[in-house]
């Protein structure tokens, strides 16, 4: 069969589904992607003749046309008001044949209506930006239509993102929070109360997003908070400390963990929710350049030793480690690992969690684990002297210990554990390497362009080495565009700087030589600092020079 024909097949197929379920065939294209949004709206428009609003189109919301049609009406028929002027509402929709949406609304409203076409991603996005999330929700929620507010889940089992049998409530409205976060890929979500109102914000590629939210939420927030504790086990009449918990939620089949964190502040209760479990992990999803690809699978070769991943908070670090792990995991080997928290569940691998409460430190954990026979061992971050000396003499009995550290640099990790008071003969014996990372924002794919400013002499004056200068490049800068919320960027990768430890670098540091001498050595043997791998990330259009810059620190790139 031809590719036009199965592509023929494949759009009669999505037909005939979407009038067997009564759902807009328009949704159902788009939805499977069978269709490009822009030409194919471009295509509509010529069809009725009319004009299109494009998806970059950015709304200047009309108050008097926003009051006019309300939130529910709006966000039920998937319809934007653009303007009131003279009687006549201007309103803006996608799909041009739900004659049922028209109809209610030609009822509904006591205006004559206007109807522009507008692509799909316009509409959503301005429907977000005009009445907030979960407006629809939240009207109903106002106007009494709830019943079941202090519902409380009582089971274990996860609760389901996507159940719209649901009556509207403040669990539904919590709920289109969180599944509007996993839409824009949020890794957190910060809810804290203001003197005026409630303030949501996600965090998105490392930058916190504010959310549009309903303008009289002020009025929800104790409940919205209260719901959130429910969900999560926690003291609801708990009010003056600090408290951690945990979500268990569904959403279209997959299975999302929410760690959840509550802080008193003057206001009133901050949340704050990480979402976990959204990603698969893989040691080539790493996308590291070959020369580290092939530094790092050397080192995890090795049958004992430990290595360790530094950086700040939140530069992914945890990870890469679980890469790593997932890279380890056989049937023919036994790895555990002791977290605080288990942010990730990997199949095959025994993951303990800590819990201070009742004795059980990273010390005392790590102790039973090595009498349970394991190969290799991961211990969440190395926080103590004694943890330490732990994980280091577990490596000279035979095990392949992994951690983290925080330290700016790979070298500044073996200072932190001689700080610790790590003898430097036992350093040198058993740390095979450090790795150093940060994580840069990826440039959007659809909006980037060509640098026009790039030359040999601008990347001698950022201080780009001459081998990398003359690599072959494709510099982009970031644009902005409607897939990536006009950024520029979507989407995150790591940079990297691997210190491994070779003959003469145990030698140096056994010596307790300074900094200077084993990064002299490192680079002698081959190292390369995490600033001069990202400018290899920025020659191939994969990040921006800005981002390079703002990760990485002067010192960490050697000319």
């Amino acid at each position: 069969m031809a590719a036009g024909d199965t592509a023929e097949a494949k759009l009669s197929e999505v037909a005939e589904e979407a009038l067997s379920l009564n759902v807009s065939m328009i949704d159902a294209f788009l939805d499977q992607e069978l269709v490009n949004e822009e030409v194919f709206f471009g295509l509509l428009a010529d069809k009725f003749a009319s004009e299109l609003i494009g998806s970059d189109v950015v709304l200047d919301p009309d108050a008097k046309a926003q009051e006019a049609c309300s939130a529910a009406l709006a966000i039920q028929y998937q319809v934007v008001p653009l303007s009131l002027k003279d009687g006549v509402l201007s309103l803006a929709s996608y799909d041009p044949y739900r004659i049922d949406a028209r109809q209610v609304l030609s009822r509904a409203l006591p205006y004559a209506l206007e109807w522009k076409l507008a692509t799909r991603r316009f509409t959503r996005s301005s429907l977000g930006a005009i009445y907030g999330i979960g407006a629809d929700t939240f009207e109903k929620i106002l106007a009494g239509r709830d019943s079941d507010d202090d519902a409380v889940l009582e089971s274990d089992e996860a609760s389901e993102l996507d159940d719209e049998s649901e009556d509207a409530s403040v669990l539904r409205f919590v709920n289109q929070i969180i599944k509007e976060a996993l839409s824009h890929k949020a890794t957190d979500i910060h809810i804290e109360p203001q003197a005026e109102e409630l303030r949501i914000r996600y965090r998105v590629d490392g930058k916190l997003l504010d959310v549009p939210v309903p303008s009289k939420i002020n009025a929800l927030q104790s409940s919205v908070v209260a719901r959130l504790k429910i969900m999560s086990r926690l003291d609801v009449a708990e009010r003056r400390l600090p408290q951690d918990g945990r979500i268990h939620l569904k959403s279209g089949g997959d299975s999302i963990d929410v760690r959840v964190a509550t802080v008193p502040s003057v206001e009133g209760e901050t949340v704050s929710l990480r979402l976990l479990n959204q990603q698969r992990f893989d040691l080539y999803g790493l996308e590291l350049e070959e020369k580290v690809q092939q530094s790092i699978e050397d080192v995890l070769s090795a049958s004992h030793g430990v290595i360790l991943a530094t950086g700040p908070t939140g530069s992914g670090k945890s990870t890469s480690l679980y890469c790593f792990l997932d890279y380890l995991n056989s049937p023919e080997t036994r790895t555990v690992t002791i977290e605080d928290p288990v942010e990730n569940k990997l199949p095959g691998i025994v993951q303990i969690a800590v819990k201070p409460e009742v004795g059980l430190t990273f010390a005392k954990g790590l102790r039973s684990i090595l009498r349970a026979d394991p190969d290799n061992v991961m211990i969440g971050e190395i926080r103590d002297t004694e943890t330490a000396e732990i994980a280091i003499r577990a490596s000279l009995t035979g095990h392949l210990v992994f951690s983290t550290l925080h330290t700016n640099t790979a070298v500044g990790g073996v200072s932190r554990l001689m700080d610790m008071g790590v003898e430097p003969f036992l350093l040198s014996a058993s740390v095979r390497a450090f790795m150093a990372q940060r994580l840069v924002r990826r440039l959007c794919p659809h909006c980037a362009e060509p640098a026009s400013d790039w030359s040999s002499e601008r990347a001698r004056a950022l201080g780009v080495p001459e081998g990398i200068v003359r690599l072959p490049h494709e510099v982009k800068v970031p644009v902005g565009c409607s897939e990536c919320r006009h950024t520029g960027y979507r989407g995150r990768i790591a940079i990297y700087e691997i210190f491994k430890i070779s003959e003469p670098i145990q030698n140096l540091i056994a010596k307790e030589a300074d900094e200077n001498e084993l990064i002299a050595q490192a680079v002698r043997e081959g190292f390369e600092p995490m600033r001069d791998y990202g400018w290899r990330k920025v020659l191939k259009g994969v990040t921006s020079v800005e981002e390079v810059l703002s990760a990485t620190h002067k010192g960490e790139a050697i000319s």
